[in-house]
């Protein structure tokens, strides 16, 4: 259930198309859907502006098929994380018009793509080795109906790569800076700009980053203010942050000039 089908059926009841009887019907619709193995919230894009997300790592092929499938009655996107090739290759058998971004390791199915938020997110990442999990944030983050930038390779070993995205960087309404080694780049970014820098640490690292524990702690400790940190490799997580931050921004924005040009709210 999205919230455009709540206002259209408050539409269509003001305007003497739908019956009470159909008011009371959608209250009544239970919140999730009971598969057995799975129990799908169809509830979540009234809470959260996009539907349940599926998690693809353990699930069998069939599993995430049926989820996506129950979803798809209702919604018009799905988004498919953790996803192998042979999950990929199973679901688009099944649903055709579903594509598989093998490097983000991501499935998205968009019947009716969300309409995209004015300005955009940056996502930048430190190495090529990184490129993965940047690219599940932008992946999440552009079907949330978000634009985005994408800056690879600007790491602090070669910082003048950086510097020559800097204006780019500090015109998004906010920023993912994804990084393993030392995972230096947050805090690099986080003390030129004036607006959120969420961090993902990689696992990509020499024996001493542990896994991207190292990138994880430096990013923890960072001396640089306004850095959010989420855990190792989840650049879903970034991206899903990065869009509700993104949303909020959109709407003070949009809640400004409707007060700087009032005229724009009356009807002709």
């Amino acid at each position: 259930m999205r919230i455009d089908d709540i206002h259209k059926l408050l539409a269509d009841y003001k305007a003497g198309i739908a019956s009470e009887e159909d008011i009371i019907k959608l209250i009544q619709t239970a919140p999730l859907a009971d598969l057995g193995f799975a129990k799908v919230d169809t509830h979540r894009s009234l809470r959260k502006d996009f539907p349940e997300v599926i998690f693809g790592q353990g699930k069998t092929p069939k599993q995430i098929v049926e989820i996506a499938q129950k979803l798809l009655t209702i919604e018009k996107c799905v988004l498919v994380t953790r996803a192998s090739i042979e999950q990929a290759d199973f679901f688009i058998k099944h649903i055709p018009d579903a594509k598989y971004h093998e490097s983000a390791k991501c499935i998205v199915v968009e019947r009716e793509p969300l309409p995209k938020r004015p300005g955009y997110i940056a996502i930048l990442c430190a190495g090529t080795s990184d490129i993965p999990i940047a690219e599940e944030a932008a992946i999440t983050a552009s079907i949330m109906g978000n634009n985005v930038e994408r800056i690879y390779d600007v790491g602090v070993a070669g910082i003048h790569r950086l510097f020559s995205k800097i204006d780019i960087i500090r015109s998004a309404n906010v920023i993912i800076a994804v990084a393993g080694m030392e995972g230096a780049l947050p805090s690099v970014v986080a003390g030129l700009v004036a607006i959120p820098v969420i961090a993902v640490p990689t696992s990509i690292g020499y024996g001493t980053s542990f896994g991207g524990l190292t990138a994880l702690l430096a990013m923890l400790n960072s001396c640089a203010s306004g850095i959010l940190v989420v855990n190792i490799d989840n650049g879903f997580g970034a991206g899903c942050a990065a869009s509700q931050i993104n949303a909020l921004v959109s709407k003070a924005l949009t809640d400004k000039t409707q007060k700087t040009n009032p005229t724009n709210n009356r009807s002709l």
